[in-house]
């Protein structure tokens, strides 16, 4: 445990930005698995719309420094490829 006061209040608000970062992780992992249900059912209109809306959950985590840029674009490229095989289906 830190003695020094600043050192002290560091530690309480690296713990309450973790626990952001986590809850914003966890939740875009759910848009994640939610958006690869949906283009594998195959309804290509929903897909598409929760294509975009992941797309851009994934843009905005990687701006927060939450997800590293190159494993946003990893991420986005997945999806693109899922979303793209489904509609030629």
């Amino acid at each position: 445990m830190p003695n020094i006061k600043s050192a002290k209040k560091r530690v309480k608000v690296i713990k309450r930005k973790t626990l952001a970062n986590r809850m914003y992780k966890s939740g875009l992992k759910t848009s994640l698995k939610k958006a690869e249900a949906a283009i594998t059912q195959g309804d290509p209109a929903s897909a598409g719309d929760v294509y975009r809306t992941v797309q851009r959950d994934i843009d905005r985590a990687a701006a927060r420094g939450i997800l590293h840029k190159n494993a946003a674009a990893r991420r986005k490229s997945r999806l693109a490829i899922m979303a793209k095989a489904a509609e030629a289906q």
